[in-house]
């Protein structure tokens, strides 16, 4: 039989083995306690849901608007002529000067003219004279004709005198009234209100019928005119149906913006669009015109049009980041009962005042995602916030 000594020797290495066991259970036991704390506590593997921003969807309505970039014309631009040959005496405004119409601008030596005129008047004399002549003679001949005392032959020549008598007032008349204009066509008069320009010629030039003098341009109204995109065709229908029947038509306001960025004080009118497209540019030609009593509106300035294209009513309109781009288009995180975040397609429309409007596939009082839309999948949970909440 062994000995005390060697049987608790050989027991050590037993109780060594059954110390290991134990601690090796223990560990086992405290690693599967932590890994159901840690499920749950974040779920997908122990990653937190993500914080996202949410609002509520309200309808509004929209008016859109568009800037275009135009140039400012005067209305009427006329060209003021010589009508009559002449030597221009005297300029009789002060160049750059706001005239009415019917003022006087420049005076032409009237002397040939009132000359002319003097022999009109006298021709006109001498056709009055051969007129009461050839209706004395008449008068003879018929006379003579009734009792058979001269043949018809002569009869037919005093009527033929007669009526070339007549004929011959008739172009002396004529004669009087052409030199009485051209008299008065010696004092050049403003056709149409506006600002003078530089006079093209000096006192003292000998000049033409039909010779430039000067150029009035009229700025009250003012126009603009400004190019259209080919598919702005809103604006383009509603302004030439002003132009066709402006008593039923629907006007096209616009609103200017000048040159300092600041908003011309009046409200125009777009009057105008053509009915062909620029192929160079794609786009079509437009005109507004805005009353300019006070001439604040320089004609040649560039300046912004402001029209408004649309008035969208009782639209949902979201943030422009809450749009993203899916594999069917554009869609719009939405906020189910549950926390969990579901992709819906919707229909866009413009942007106004930075603010995507959405036609379709967003209702009214449905809460949708904002912030927080990177890495984001349909069905993921997230937790949300609303904008300007602290986070927890």
């Amino acid at each position: 039989m062994p000995s005390h000594a060697a049987l608790l020797y050989s027991t050590k290495p037993l109780r060594k083995i059954l110390l290991l066991s134990s601690l090796m259970a223990g560990l086992v036991a405290c690693s599967g306690d932590n890994s159901e704390n840690a499920g749950e506590g974040g779920g997908g593997g122990g990653q937190p849901a993500p914080e996202v921003i949410v609002e509520t969807a309200e309808t509004t309505d929209v008016q859109v608007r568009q800037d275009y970039a135009g140039r400012a014309r005067g209305a009427r631009e006329v060209e003021v002529r010589a009508r009559v040959q002449g030597i221009l005496e005297e300029r009789l405004y002060r160049e750059g000067q706001i005239v009415s119409e019917g003022d006087s601008l420049f005076r032409i030596d009237p002397k040939p003219s009132e000359a002319a005129l003097q022999g009109a008047r006298a021709q006109r004399q001498v056709a009055e004279a051969d007129l009461r002549q050839a209706e004395r003679e008449w008068n003879r001949i018929s006379s003579l004709y009734e009792r058979n005392a001269v043949s018809e032959r002569d009869r037919d020549s005093a009527r033929s005198a007669l009526e070339l008598a007549q004929a011959n007032l008739a172009v002396a008349e004529a004669g009087v009234t052409e030199a009485e204009l051209n008299v008065g066509y010696t004092d050049v008069r403003a056709p149409a209100n506006g600002v003078t320009s530089l006079e093209d010629l000096p006192e003292g030039s000998l000049i033409d019928q039909g010779t430039l003098l000067t150029t009035i341009v009229q700025q009250n109204p003012v126009h603009v005119r400004f190019a259209l995109p080919e598919n702005d065709a809103a604006i383009q229908r509603t302004a030439r149906e002003a132009m066709t029947d402006a008593a039923s038509a629907k006007d096209v306001d616009a609103t200017l913006i000048m040159a300092n960025g600041e908003l011309y004080d009046r409200t125009g009118k777009v009057d105008f669009t053509a009915s062909t497209l620029d192929p160079r540019t794609g786009t079509v030609s437009a005109r507004a015109v805005f009353p300019n009593p006070d001439n604040q509106i320089i004609p040649g300035q560039f300046v912004r049009v402001r029209v408004q294209l649309q008035n969208l009513e009782s639209v949902v309109t979201v943030p422009e980041k809450a749009v993203t781009e899916g594999a069917e288009g554009p869609r719009v995180f939405v906020l189910d009962d549950d926390s969990t975040a579901r992709a819906r397609p919707v229909r866009l429309g413009p942007v106004v005042d930075g603010r995507q409007v959405i036609l379709e596939g967003l209702e009214v009082d449905e809460t949708f995602i904002t912030s927080g839309l990177v890495n984001l999948s349909d069905g993921a949970e997230v937790k949300a916030r609303d904008e300007g909440e602290e986070a927890k």
